[in-house]
């Protein structure tokens, strides 16, 4: 049910797992929590994608500038490991052979060239990306402090995780190797099923 007067909060994630989009087109506004103190590695700095050596784990690498008090607004990328390239690769790699693939790439490109120096900033611009993609029309802000959890809040900042829920199955890039991989990243569904992407997640809300 949608609301535009309970605030509902989501973590930043790096090209998120599609129960996130799932729970997004819930709702028409959201908040990004910017101010808890970063947790451990999770969807807020990675993703899981289908390789054709099996499940693949691809992180952002990341500094925390004040140690384990840092939040997660203020948690910066280490571009000296040059990551956006071996991401990149490895993205082409899993799905060139995707029906889709050569379809979207081109406005995926630009998040692989440009230099991000702030984690949200990155994630952020991969969500507007999606949102275009698929044609959502969603409102969304950071949030201006850490809200714990009370009433007229939704939260789901520690619920949603990579492959963390069962979903109906999709044709994938190595089907014939490996048996379906549920709640991978929303790219493997993009490059896989296209067009019928806002299908598939409506019909798992």
């Amino acid at each position: 049910m949608k609301s535009s007067e309970t605030q509902i909060i989501f973590p930043t994630a790096y090209f998120p797992p599609i129960s996130y989009f799932i729970s997004l087109l819930k709702y028409d506004t959201v908040e990004f929590e910017i101010f808890e103190t970063y947790p451990k590695q999770n969807i807020r700095n990675r993703c899981n994608i289908l390789t054709a050596n099996g499940l693949l784990n691809l992180t952002v690498p990341v500094n925390k500038p004040y140690g384990n008090k840092t939040t997660t607004g203020e948690i910066l990328i280490f571009n000296e490991e040059h990551w956006q390239k071996k991401h990149f690769r490895a993205m082409e790699s899993a799905y060139k052979s995707s029906p889709f693939y050569d379809y979207y790439i081109h406005q995926f490109e630009p998040i692989f060239s440009n230099r991000f120096e702030q984690l949200t900033d990155l994630n952020t611009q991969i969500l507007k990306v999606i949102l275009k993609i698929l044609k959502i029309h969603l409102e969304f802000n950071v949030t201006k402090e850490y809200h714990h959890s009370e009433e007229n809040i939704i939260d789901f900042r520690n619920t949603l995780d990579d492959r963390n829920s069962k979903l109906n199955p999709y044709n994938q890039v190595f089907s014939d190797r490996f048996p379906f991989q549920s709640d991978l990243s929303i790219l493997d569904l993009i490059f896989n099923e296209g067009p019928n992407t806002m299908s598939y997640l409506k019909s798992n809300i």
